[in-house]
């Protein structure tokens, strides 16, 4: 009855009728599929006008395509074609759609059949019924995504086509019904999540990927006993020497209504929130277990060891985690926290949620793993200021110190330990003393002053009020000693360039103080940093004989940030006597004019040619023959490619104008090298484009520059090329102010 000569109405009898008796399950199906021929008769009456039949045919394919053996038959009938082709129709039914959905659901789970599911265009309609209002057309395209996801080469199409916004809503939503569409997307997001750009898109929407460690790993959990009640950073809140108004002033905080502007911030609520949360889910044996009461696991085998939280719940637990007993867990946790740290609101999460403390006593941990992802955790954390505050109140400076000391770390660690410390004297931060009590016990976060309100005076009553402990800095003790100093200068002789320049930043702050200073002197940091001079000219790196201007594009950004860095600290030393009489200064002005010569990046030579101007300076050679010509090459190879650059890629015209007033001021100096370095520079083009936009000062000079730049026939190609001619003639034809000098440009270019 399914054949293309009966009539339509017993088609659409016999394909309804197949299709019921498909639903009693795979013995059935077999039955059916003994008839050969008889899904391309199926897959015809996809085209049917009879919605009935469309929708009866697409259930039997939903039913036939369940079973592996048949869905390759299904693919060579045409049934992916013509299901795509229904779900682009407009007067597709609900009952249709979701048929179709759920057949191609069952294609998705081959992974060679996803190409063509992506190839067809069809994935933004499905991405787009993930808002369709029908709870089981949600489920079918969300589990389509999460099987397209399990293949890392769909991933790029998924987030361009607006996936991840729309699984992580259908994520939060905690109605009975959507216990599939949870369990689908999270198997997405987790899958998303391997990639580290889609992660931090993920964390973007407001989740956090949190390792699944196992409910036995939280068994060590102990909740502390009752004391006076803390943040979960540590800080506390003062005791009360008056009572509350309202009776139970240990237990019942801050029921003085009045007292609206001492009420704790809105980070440090959500902190108290994620742990009271995730605490209580620990003492009651619930931490990890799903909707239905099981232990949770996501799609594939990799991605059973995590789970997807909202941020306010994960912090907590990652927090919570990183305090339990189980090493493989606290590694896990750490971790999770290093790769959840990318913006400004994770990290100052992390640091409400009282991360820091314990992170800081990883570092000390018997275990080596563990060690390495807690410096991980720390360094990512260290870019927000405020958790280089909370390392310095809570101690850590003198762990971060002494680990540096240790001859023993591995590089890796030390790398990470170094780029904290580097944050940390970035910031501020002052590291040459901290607390005793720091020392010992870490110390509470230094957040508001004493604040207090008054109750009913007449009444006799009186209100609550609230301090923030900070511990006062009333007695120090040094923590950089010259073994840290020699340790730096080792680091800085023999790393990559990439913790040269973090460890030449350290030096530098620390060469602000002449006890420092002192020891970098005994150190011979000065042959050190002659050294790396030399590396970055002559040699570019240690033990390459090839030139630096033969070096890889990375390697020569690499290598021009460390010398910067190091010229840097070069100019901070260069303030004290005993280092500048233990330094060769004609040596190092050799040194930093052949650098400045060099092809490294011109935001480096700003710092060259300050340390040469300053070399000059203390080695006393004021009015000596060689200082005009030290200053006419930064000159050449500083200023004049730095006011072309500025010329080319300021975005501010008021910028641009002032780089042309002042290159004016240099060629108009008469010195034929100056206007030979503006062409070198590639200024010619930028200057053509001044004398388009500008007008006044900025157009005479520029008029100026390019007559200049005319004197030598070799600029006038490129004065041609840029469209000099048709502007100087508008000049000229329009009588302005300036036509005399536009003029004598035109009769100086062969046109």
């Amino acid at each position: 009855m399914l054949g293309l000569d009966n009539d339509p109405r017993d088609r659409e009898h016999a394909v309804y009728t197949i299709w019921q008796y498909s639903l009693g399950g795979r013995k059935y199906i077999d039955e059916i599929m003994q008839f050969h021929g008889c899904v391309v008769l199926i897959v015809s009456l996809l085209k049917s006008d009879s919605a009935r039949a469309c929708e009866a045919a697409t259930g039997l394919l939903r039913n036939i395509t369940s079973v592996k053996l048949y869905r390759d038959v299904a693919v060579e009938s045409g049934a992916m074609e013509e299901i795509f082709s229904l779900l682009c129709k407009s007067t597709i039914t609900p009952e249709m759609l979701e048929q179709s959905l759920c057949t191609i659901w069952n294609f998705s789970i081959d992974e060679n059949l996803r190409y063509k599911i992506l190839s067809s265009d069809i994935l933004t309609r499905i991405v787009r019924i993930l808002d369709d209002e029908d709870i089981k057309v949600k489920e079918a395209a969300a589990g389509i995504i999460s099987n397209l996801a399990l293949s890392r080469s769909n991933h790029g199409a998924l987030v361009e086509a607006g996936v991840i916004p729309k699984l992580v809503q259908l994520l939060q939503n905690k109605e009975d019904d959507y216990k599939i569409i949870r369990k689908e997307a999270k198997c997405s997001l987790l899958e998303l999540s391997a990639d580290e750009y889609y992660h931090n898109l993920i964390i973007e929407e407001g989740l956090v990927r949190v390792p699944l460690v196992g409910s036995a790993a939280y068994k060590a959990f102990r909740p502390l006993p009752h004391s006076w009640p803390s943040f979960p950073d540590g800080s506390e809140i003062q005791r009360s020497c008056r009572p509350s108004k309202y009776g139970a002033t240990e237990l019942l905080l801050g029921l003085s209504v009045d007292e609206k502007e001492i009420e704790p911030d809105e980070a440090k609520i959500n902190a108290m929130k994620g742990r009271s949360n995730q605490q209580f889910l620990a003492r009651i044996g619930a931490i990890e277990l799903d909707d239905e009461g099981k232990e949770q696991s996501g799609g594939s085998q990799k991605n059973d060891l995590y789970t997807i939280l909202p941020w306010v719940d994960g912090v907590a637990r990652l927090v919570l985690i990183i305090g339990l007993e189980d090493a493989s867990a606290i590694a896990k946790a750490a971790k999770a926290i290093g790769d959840a740290s990318t913006n400004e609101h994770m990290r100052s999460s992390f640091k409400e949620a009282g991360a820091v403390k314990p992170l800081l006593q990883l570092l000390k941990h018997t275990d080596m793993p563990i060690r390495e992802v807690a410096a991980y955790a720390l360094e990512r954390l260290s870019v927000s200021a405020v958790v280089c505050e909370k390392i310095k109140t809570d101690g850590g400076l003198k762990v971060l110190v002494d680990i540096v000391k240790d001859p023993n770390i591995p590089v890796e660690q030390l790398e990470k330990i170094i780029n904290t410390l580097s944050r940390i004297f970035d910031t501020g931060i002052s590291m040459v003393a901290v607390p005793d009590s720091c020392i010992r016990n870490g110390s509470q976060d230094a957040v508001y002053s004493e604040k207090s309100t008054q109750g009913d005076i007449d009444g006799g009553t009186n209100g609550t009020y609230f301090t923030y402990l900070k511990q006062e800095e009333t007695s120090s003790v040094p923590i950089i000693d010259f073994d840290v100093i020699l340790r730096l200068t080792k680091v800085l002789k023999e790393a990559s360039p990439s913790l040269q320049e973090k460890a030449a930043s350290i030096l530098e702050h620390l060469a602000a103080f002449d006890q420092h200073a002192t020891a970098m002197t005994a150190a011979r940091l000065g042959s050190v940093i002659e050294a790396i001079l030399e590396m970055g000219v002559i040699h570019g790196t240690t033990g390459d004989p090839e030139n630096f201007d033969e070096l890889p594009t990375v390697m020569i950004e690499q290598v021009s940030r460390a010398v910067s860095a190091t010229v840097r600290l070069l100019t901070k030393l260069l303030n004290f006597d005993l280092f500048v009489r233990s330094i060769s200064t004609e040596k190092f002005i050799a040194l930093l004019r052949q650098m400045l010569k060099s092809s490294i990046p011109l935001q480096s030579k700003d710092w060259l040619a300050a340390c040469l101007i300053k070399l000059q300076s203390s080695s006393g050679l004021s009015g000596h023959e060689s200082v005009s010509s030290v200053d006419m090459e930064i000159t050449i190879y500083e200023t004049i490619p730095r006011l072309v650059e500025q010329m080319m890629t300021s975005l501010s015209f008021e910028d641009k104008r002032n780089a042309v007033i002042e290159l004016n001021k240099i060629v108009s100096g008469g010195v034929m090298e100056y206007t030979r370095a503006v062409s070198t520079a590639g200024g010619i083009f930028p200057l053509v484009k001044m004398i388009e936009d500008s007008d006044g000062d900025a157009l005479e000079a520029s008029l100026a520059i390019l007559y200049n730049l005319t004197m030598d026939p070799e600029n006038h190609p490129a004065i041609i090329a840029a469209g000099a001619v048709p502007l100087l003639k508008q000049i000229v034809v329009a009588e302005s102010t300036h036509w005399n000098r536009a003029l004598q440009l035109l009769r100086t270019l062969p046109v």
